[in-house]
């Protein structure tokens, strides 16, 4: 096979679903050799395309990602939003290790938790994890997360406001995490219903990390390998998979197709469909005074 017609073969495995089988059909070939491509592929893909999926690396590019995300709805200095979605797989009863990957819907699945840029790119991700993992157990043994805890990641350049306040880099991301120095989430309902600034907040802050839903609609909808449930996977090679379609997410993001965003438009909120929001309620000082910080910025109480 040539090489082009190998990178078909894989791209047409990962892009529909479609089973070893089909693909094979269509190509004339035996489902081992779709299934020896796809993997060289993946392989390759790790090897090569690494560079495609990292943390700004340069000042100049995360001052473009601050700009973007300030411009959606007023959120100054932010970096990034976080959320997390489940690769669902149909495991066989008798696998003694199934049980481990039950989550809270009953499902068998393995997380991704995706940090998202204002353009939809995935600039951190952790997979791998039992879907039964809460969405800030994940986060909090991350590398990223222990990062910024050191001081290494969301270091940046404070914004100064009025009355004294600044305003340091972060990511945002929903009730599912927890309020830390660097990660800001939603006010509670009971904040909410005694605060109208609050709710205002609450309001601009859910439109800002929408961005981070619609790119993992958009990864599942061109990707469909990981988008529906997979039949008995390999969850030693399902991560390296799932790194490699978040590869190929930001290639294509990359070549600005624009066409698919319109589409993908219809589809924003529906990547994790069937799964409630979890609550998670940690809370640090810190995270308290800067999300007060953001909310009187937003609310226009104070100013840079």
């Amino acid at each position: 096979m040539s090489l082009v017609d190998q990178v078909a073969v894989a791209l047409r495995r990962l892009g529909s679903g479609d089973s070893f089988v089909a693909i094979g059909d269509s190509f004339g070939l035996s489902h081992s050799t779709v299934s020896q491509v796809t993997w060289r592929f993946v392989e390759s893909m790790e090897e090569r395309g690494l560079h495609h999926l990292q943390w700004p690396s340069t000042q100049e590019e995360m001052n473009s990602i601050k700009s973007k995300f300030e411009k959606i709805q007023g959120f100054p200095n932010c970096c990034g939003a976080v959320d997390v979605t489940h690769i669902t797989m149909l495991l066989p009863a008798t696998e003694q290790s199934s049980d481990v990957w039950l989550d809270h819907k009953n499902n068998h699945s393995m997380v991704l938790q995706a940090i998202v840029d204002p353009d939809m790119k995935f600039r951190d991700i952790v997979t791998g994890w039992p879907g039964k993992m809460e969405d800030w157990s994940i986060f909090e043994s991350s590398n990223f997360n222990k990062l910024c805890d050191k001081g290494e990641r969301l270091n940046g350049k404070k914004l100064k406001l009025s009355e004294g306040s600044e305003i340091r880099e972060y990511i945002i991301g929903d009730s599912g995490y927890p309020l830390l120095p660097y990660l800001v989430v939603p006010y509670e309902e009971k904040e909410i219903l005694e605060s109208e600034p609050n709710a205002k907040f609450n309001k601009l802050h859910l439109e800002t990390r929408m961005v981070a839903q619609r790119a993992l609609t958009r990864l599942k909808e061109m990707w469909r390998i990981i988008r529906g449930k997979m039949w008995r996977p390999d969850k030693h090679r399902l991560p390296r998979i799932i790194l490699v379609c978040c590869i190929l997410h930001n290639i294509v993001i990359d070549m600005q197709d624009e066409e698919k965003d319109e589409l993908l438009c219809f589809y924003r909120n529906n990547h994790d469909s069937g799964y409630h929001q979890l609550v998670c309620e940690g809370v640090d000082e810190k995270g308290v005074a800067l999300r007060e910080s953001l909310s009187h910025y937003l609310n226009g109480r104070l100013h840079p």
